[in-house]
């Protein structure tokens, strides 16, 4: 994704700019509001982290700008310290399409990223999924591995269809628990649990785990198989 950082603490925007950039997204930041517009109506985005608390122009007035005026629908996560509901909604008037509240997760963050960006370019793609012998067709939900069907429940094939999306990439826990069940769980037994049937299928339909384990970081589909 290409990501643009509207945020005038130094030290929360370098750290957000080093993780987003290491994570393989191109970046680019802005200290201010005014700044921040400018670069955002100029510049082609895919999603925008955009500071309430802002010098030269507020947050809310930068989001109101982008849909008022300029008529952008690019995905904008409000960065506050600012935690009540009203808050939270007036934010949310103003254009946010999501809003996380400061001391945040950096994984989070690209979590919410990631999702707003899918579901804004409506990706859920209608042409066939491959990696190796892997295949996953999106308008019958049908799988086969090494030329053998694949049965697998709703949620699985969910989990399957985000890491064949990007065969390689790797997908935080947090991601994957937010775009499949729609917000994060409050222990890793369910994923775990829906990983552990995924995996058994595959391996008995191609006799190998095309899914891979990062420990403390996350999951990848292998590629090659």
């Amino acid at each position: 994704m290409r990501i643009l950082i509207i945020e005038d603490d130094a030290t929360i925007a370098a750290n957000l700019y080093d993780f987003l950039e290491g994570r393989g997204h191109s970046v680019d930041a802005a200290a201010d509001g005014i700044t921040g517009l400018h670069l955002a109506v100029s510049q082609d985005f895919d999603a925008i982290v955009l500071d309430i608390g802002l010098p030269g122009m507020d947050g809310l007035t930068v989001a109101r700008k982008l849909r008022e005026e300029a008529h952008t629908e690019v995905p904008i996560l409000m960065l506050t310290a600012r935690d009540t509901l009203e808050d939270k909604l007036e934010g949310f008037s103003r254009g946010a399409d999501d809003y996380l509240v400061k001391p945040f997760l950096l994984r989070e963050v690209e979590a919410r990223l990631t999702a707003m960006h899918r579901r804004s370019s409506g990706r859920v793609t209608s042409r066939p999924l491959e990696s190796g012998t892997l295949t996953l067709d999106p308008k019958t939900m049908s799988v086969r591995f090494s030329g053998t069907e694949v049965k697998l429940p709703p949620k699985c094939l969910r989990i399957l269809e985000l890491l064949m999306q990007e065969p390689g990439r790797v997908i935080s826990r947090d991601e994957i628990e937010r775009l499949v069940w729609g917000e994060a769980q409050e222990t890793s037994d369910t994923l775990r649990s829906h990983l552990h049937t995924l995996r058994r299928a595959l391996t008995a339909a191609g006799g190998q785990d095309p899914v891979e384990t990062l420990h403390g970081i996350g999951y990848r589909l292998r590629t090659g198989l």
